[in-house]
């Protein structure tokens, strides 16, 4: 008798654990509409197992965005310190990465082996990059390009490949490095051609047409006293992101005992932090260095 009065009671002032119980049988009942068959459509993206997942970005029509955003030539630090940050973001929001390399207007980035993050939806892989490194271009642009306004969005463009041993994912990242050096190398010889040689873009490219490395190293030497490989690590290897533990000190206010005032001491964290370096990694020394990135439990 006591739990119908609790009922009844319950109904008639519409709120309760009766009341509770109707309004969940109808969001039941909502959910298993007779609509729902449309998720039948969806098709099934997840990565292969026990795969290195790359999500590469490029940016879409670049050519055009540096030319309108007057970006320098052959490289503007603003702009690659730009694309890093935005690449130290996604790392940040994204920590099953292991690891990125970056040059000129692309990105990728390395996802474990035994990453279950989303349940490795290739869409949600790369719809979360491409969107995060997206904004955080369009968010930090006023700090790396003070004197120039955004006039207008920049795009990025995504793909995915797995990469099923430890090998394939270095000579991944080998072919990306060894492709900054090459299209970097053509670039400091075509803009010096153009900016001190006078010579108009089309000349300069019949110029370099047929050229190889060690011919486009004896024009920079020969006509315009640089040594290539004196030209700065990031633009000849581009930027490799890594997780590393730093130490970092900080100042903190604490009450001693038997003291009445305050005092500050000095405190040092350790944290894991998302390190930009510049180096070579198609070599054995930088997998020596960081045996930790493809470490099969990592």
């Amino acid at each position: 008798m006591l739990g119908c009065w609790r009922a009844a009671s319950a109904i008639a002032a519409g709120s309760g654990w009766w009341a509770g119980c109707l309004r969940g049988r109808r969001r039941l009942s909502m959910a298993k509409s007779k609509f729902e068959y449309v998720r039948d459509f969806e098709t099934d993206d997840t990565c292969l197992p026990n795969c290195w997942i790359v999500v590469r970005l490029d940016g879409r029509n670049f050519h055009r965005f540096s030319e309108q955003h007057e970006f320098k030539k052959p490289n503007d630090d603003r702009a690659l310190q730009l694309m890093t940050k935005c690449a130290q973001t996604v790392m940040q929001e994204l920590e099953d990465i292991a690891i990125a390399y970056g040059q000129s207007d692309e990105y990728s980035f390395v996802f474990k082996k035994k990453s279950r993050w989303f349940k490795r939806r290739a869409s949600k892989f790369m719809t979360h990059v491409v969107s995060q490194f997206a904004s955080s271009y369009v968010f930090y642009w006023k700090d790396y390009f003070k004197d120039q306004q955004l006039l207008y969005p920049p795009g990025f463009d995504g793909r995915i490949v797995l990469y099923p041993s430890n090998q394939n994912l270095k000579d991944y990242l080998s072919w990306r490095q060894a492709d900054c050096h090459i299209n970097n190398l053509y670039n400091t010889v075509f803009w010096m051609l153009v900016q001190r040689s006078g010579l108009t873009p089309v000349q300069a490219q019949e110029r370099l047409q047929g050229t190889l490395a060690g011919d486009k190293n004896e024009i920079l030497f020969s006509e315009f006293n640089i040594n290539y490989n004196n030209e700065p690590l990031m633009y000849r290897k581009g930027t490799v992101l890594v997780w590393q533990k730093t130490n970092e000190v900080m100042t903190k206010k604490i009450k001693l005992p038997k003291e009445a005032e305050e005092k500050e001491v000095e405190v040092t964290r350790t944290r894991t932090k998302v390190v930009a370096l510049h180096c070579d990694i198609i070599g054995d020394q930088f997998w020596e260095e960081y045996p930790e990135i493809l470490a099969e439990d990592g």
